[in-house]
């Protein structure tokens, strides 16, 4: 922060805020009795609390924790991590996997209504949402220093939650352990996976049965990431083959910084040709930022039945037209330091595709609040800009083959209509591992129908696409989605 004027400004903004967090101790588990908007009869029990990381902070982790539906006791436990950096994993609980679907109320400003999803995750496992780091969702720090923070400070604070939490639920102590997420969860995930590991090798207690871990459309590694857009474009249809074979002629083959002024010139005409898309869905509408085109009415009529059933998903209430996340402009990947919000990318300019008011009205009404036993001295966000987050964990490669070298499970996943984390990069570091091909690559099927492709490696690695789906693969394919996870987790092939 530059200057004493805006340090005395500020500071006194700050005591104002921390006066106002909770002077207690955050509460660490309780029984969700009721769900606010839900009629009928929970089909397993539901906890949510806090488990505090750093008591002399008082640094708080926000948790929600469905049981099974099947059979609890011997189920695997999934802990699930949204991206960002900086959005709630209750993201996922809301739009994705989690046990209800949200319908709005008939009666206008009643709250929302809640059916139970058919493909809810929690019908095959106990499943444990975490808001993270602190300062996201409903976690917070006492100590506002904790929201700036990183990969690893993030990992290891997620690590003594696990150990906390199965010390709180020791029952669940010797079910099988896995870890899940999409997007900037990439990072967060096979960070968090290597942390719990070392525990392991290291004696650490309580003892996790870790068994393996999922990422959907994840943030690995900058030159694969950076360099998997063009494939894509060009393979969607989105470029012409002139523009691509032009590109790839001035670039060599890397997109991620422009060689010269000619490939510079080249990446802007790819730019253009996609700039009005769905960042997260190429097959879904885009709102744009002027009042004009937040109403308009967006038709697929012109396009083949076959086309407009691939975007669609079953879901009562339609995939989110306007999504919102953090994120990062195309052909831009994280890279080491700092990860800039979306205002700070586009010069506090709106951004375009972005809509999250279900949640945010459901999570801020103060009757789901007090049921999930959330703090409600600050408002939820579905991402926020309270934090200032590092990238300080390199490429994650590094992090895949430790784990799959250890005989840790893995399952890579990506929705192939997501121009956000492209098919084409997830598709081409797994490839790069230099494992050997167990499972050449193949269409995989649900409901009968083909629902993708995968390719099985040694070591126990597959990549796999979700056929028609944008960024979150569970939101958009649902069904999907969920044969997916079931597969991976009995163990079962795709």
């Amino acid at each position: 922060m530059a200057g004493g004027v805006l340090y005395l400004f500020f500071v006194p903004l700050i005591y104002t805020f921390l006066s106002i967090l909770p002077t207690q101790s955050a509460p660490q588990s309780a029984l969700v009795t009721q769900i606010p908007g839900f009629s009928g009869t929970l089909p397993s029990k539901h906890y949510a609390g806090y488990v505090t990381v750093d008591q002399s902070h008082g640094r708080n982790l926000f948790y929600y924790f469905v049981e099974s539906e099947g059979k609890p006791a011997e189920d695997p436990v999934v802990l699930w991590l949204n991206g960002g950096p900086g959005c709630s994993s209750l993201d996922g609980f809301v739009y994705e996997h989690g046990p209800f679907n949200f319908e709005k109320a008939m009666t206008k400003g009643s709250l929302l209504q809640l059916q139970l999803n058919p493909y809810s995750w929690s019908k095959v496992s106990n499943i444990i949402y975490l808001d993270s780091p602190a300062g996201v969702g409903f976690s917070y720090s006492k100590n506002e220093t904790d929201y700036e923070t990183g990969d690893l400070k993030t990992a290891s604070d997620s690590h003594t939650f696990l150990l906390k939490w199965f010390e709180l639920y020791p029952e669940f102590l010797s079910n099988p352990f896995f870890i899940a997420g999409e997007s900037y969860a990439g990072v967060y995930v096979p960070t968090l996976s290597s942390e719990v590991v070392k525990g392991i090798d290291a004696g650490v207690t309580p003892v996790l049965n870790f068994k393996g871990y999922l990422v959907g459309n994840g943030v690995t590694d900058d030159k694969f990431d950076g360099n998997a857009l063009v494939p894509f474009a060009h393979g969607m249809g989105l470029i012409s083959d002139d523009l691509y074979e032009e590109v790839n002629k001035a670039c060599g083959g890397s997109y991620i910084y422009p060689v010269n002024d000619t490939c510079g010139s080249k990446l802007e005409e790819v730019d253009k040709n996609i700039e009005d898309l769905n960042i997260y869905d190429i097959l879904e509408p885009c709102y744009h930022s002027t009042d004009s085109s937040k109403n308009r009415k967006v038709t697929k009529s012109g396009l083949p039945s076959s086309f407009r059933l691939l975007g669609e998903t079953e879901r009562p209430l339609a995939v989110r037209k306007r999504m919102f996340g953090r994120a990062w402009p195309l052909r831009a990947p994280v890279r080491d330091g700092i990860v800039p919000t979306w205002p700070e990318l586009m010069d506090n300019e709106s951004v375009p595709c972005i809509n999250d008011e279900v949640a945010t009205e459901w999570l801020n009404n103060e009757s789901v609040r007090k049921a999930i036993h959330a703090e409600t001295d600050f408002s939820w966000e579905l991402c926020t800009s309270r934090i200032e987050f590092y990238h300080d964990s390199g490429s994650m490669i590094k992090y895949h083959m430790n784990l799959t070298a250890k005989g840790y499970r893995a399952l890579i996943y990506s929705g192939d209509h997501d121009m956000c984390v492209p098919f084409t990069g997830s598709e081409a570091w797994t490839r790069s591992l230099g494992y050997k091909i167990v499972d050449e690559w193949r269409p995989w099927t649900s409901n009968g129908q083909v629902a993708g492709y995968t390719q099985g490696y040694e070591n126990n690695l597959t990549f796999l696409t979700v056929k028609g789906s944008g960024h979150t693969v569970p939101e958009y394919k649902p069904r999907e989605a969920f044969d997916l996870f079931s597969r991976f987790l009995a163990g079962k092939p795709q």
